[in-house]
């Protein structure tokens, strides 16, 4: 059963409820206007402060004013129940929106996130952080318009107490490494909450997911998650790599504010759009201050005003634009006299051509032209040449369906190669962002350069395994498995190699039965150096180690 009426509000019906109290959908007794009331639970109001944070956030909520917060109309309390009145959005969340679709297209995406700026602006520009930002909170209306719901409200209750009736403040999906330790919240708490609603709108699942809330939070503080680019290929690298930026353990290594946040999401679709035309366009600029002029003062639109205003005839005309242009060759100004000057002409004339030189001669490379370049440099022995390789060459071409899988296995091949020279190391740059896979694949990497081939198997074989049905490691997955192929196809012998163990072999036996120990024991000893590490040799080894009486 539901009250009736709260305040100056008749109830209709219970359209939702959470930790934090019930919602209803009611409707103003005398403007009959539509309304969301959100009664808050009665126990609440017995946390010590209470009265005073409700009465504070809620007054400041009621004085923000964007398209994209859901309007808080007005609070009270009734026989000891708080409540508040707010706009009601008809429409759906986005959670409802992703449990029908899974995922949402990168530009609507985009979309979606410049909405959430102007609402996270509006709310950070008055001192107020959401703290709870996820799909459930966001409301979209049946116009598309992304409207951001409960802003604020968390800070009502905030207080230690809390934690024992209700948990930790926020969505253990969506909250903020710093939000996870108990820290203090600020507006770079809401951009990662909004990377992690990014995140899981381009991919369908959560940047970090767990059986338990405390293990999700520990992922977000020490965790790594998968680049967005895995699950979804289409989206442009300029947009993965921002949604890593938002997800960074270390807030000053996120964007600084919404507003930054909404500008590169701009710059994201202009890139997309002139990397698909494939040149770089002029964009014209309006010029808001320009003074407007009517049909009648520009002499345009009205043919009797044109001809009651009739300038001179033609004649007239000639003769004095010629009267002035010999005016203008008897007296030239200094800036005429500057330019009628042969070494200056000459000066020109040069730089002009060396301009012309410079652009024919780097001109924009097509899509096989920059693959054949990242071709060449990926050649070479491998070094910081493959990681510009990546960058000039293959994640550009890989933003195109054509090219995609053409440059996939550099792409792979340059990650392995960072992760043998440690330039993604596992707790970067003192963040302590640690991921174990990478780890055990780092350590497989060592073992194959330091030559010890047999560990190096093992260690791969232990991480397929512990990896196989991982969805959030399958990068580490398919590295592994590609790199336990080529080892174990480099490790095999070929026919040469078996007749010249043999041919060793064999000339070791006969110097033992001619007595010729010591020699003998020389050839089995280098020959079990050399090939103990190599499981192809292993017949061989064992011919050595009886030879050494092992």
């Amino acid at each position: 059963m539901h009250p009736e009426k709260i305040g100056e509000y008749l109830i209709d019906k219970k359209i939702g409820s959470g930790g934090m109290g019930t919602v209803y959908l009611a409707h103003h007794k005398l403007s009959g206007n539509k309304a969301a009331v959100k009664v808050l639970l009665a126990t609440l109001a017995q946390e010590e402060g209470y009265v005073a944070r409700f009465t504070r956030e809620i007054q400041a909520l009621q004085k923000l004013s964007n398209p994209h917060i859901v309007e808080v109309f007005e609070s009270g309390m009734e026989e000891g129940i708080y409540f508040f009145a707010m706009e009601y959005v008809e429409g759906e969340t986005l959670t409802m929106r992703l449990r029908r679709e899974r995922k949402i297209p990168w530009r609507e995406t985009i979309e979606i996130a410049l909405q959430i700026c102007s609402a996270l602006k509006a709310a950070h520009d008055a001192g107020i952080i959401h703290r709870d930002l996820k799909p459930s909170n966001l409301l979209i209306a049946k116009d598309g318009t992304v409207k951001l719901t409960d802003f604020g409200v968390a800070q009502v209750f905030a207080s230690t107490k809390l934690t024992i009736t209700g948990g930790v403040l926020g969505t253990a999906e969506y909250m903020s490494p710093e939000q996870a330790q108990g820290q203090r919240t600020t507006k770079k708490s809401d951009l990662y909450s909004l990377g992690a609603v990014m995140y899981t709108m381009l991919t369908g699942r959560p940047p970090f997911t767990g059986k338990t809330s405390v293990e999700i939070m520990q992922k977000h503080r020490y965790g790594v998650f998968d680049s967005p680019k895995m699950y979804a290929e289409d989206i442009p690298y300029w947009l993965d790599e921002l949604v890593c930026q938002l997800l960074e353990k270390d807030p000053e290594d996120r964007l600084p504010d919404a507003f930054v946040l909404s500008k590169k999401l701009q710059e994201i679709l202009k890139k997309v759009e002139l990397s698909n035309e494939g040149k770089t366009q002029k964009l014209d600029v309006y010029d808001a201050d320009a003074p407007t002029i009517d049909a009648v003062a520009s002499g345009e639109g009205n043919g009797f005003r044109l001809a009651e205003n009739r300038g001179p005839g033609a004649a007239t005309f000639m003769r004095d634009l010629v009267r002035t242009e010999v005016s203008r060759q008897n007296n030239p100004g200094p800036f005429l006299n500057f330019f009628n000057n042969t070494w200056v002409l000459l000066l020109l004339l040069a730089m002009v051509i060396g301009g012309g030189f410079l652009f024919f001669r780097n001109p924009e490379k097509t899509p096989r032209q920059k693959f054949n370049a990242g071709v060449i440099l990926m050649k070479q022995p491998a070094n910081k040449e493959w990681l510009r390789a990546r960058e000039e060459f293959f994640l550009p071409l890989s933003q195109k369906e054509d090219w995609h899988e053409k440059v996939a296995p550099y792409l792979k091949k340059i990650e392995l190669y960072e992760l043998k020279k440690g330039s993604q190391p596992f707790f970067n740059s003192g963040k302590k962002t640690f991921n174990e896979p990478k780890r055990l694949l780092s350590l497989a990497m060592g073992y194959e350069q330091r030559g010890e081939t047999k560990q190096a198997i093992k260690m791969l074989e232990s991480i397929i395994v512990l990896t196989k049905d991982q969805s959030e490691h399958q990068t580490i997955f398919q590295l592994a498995t590609e790199q336990l192929a080529a080892l174990k196809e480099e490790n095999n012998l070929t026919q040469e190699q078996k007749k010249f163990l043999q041919s060793v072999c064999h000339r070791a036996t006969q110097l033992e039965k001619e007595g010729k120990t010591k020699e003998a024991k020389a050839i089995w000893k280098t020959l079990n150096d050399l090939y103990k590490e190599k499981p192809a040799a292993k017949k061989f080894i064992l011919q050595a180690k009886e030879g050494l009486g092992d």
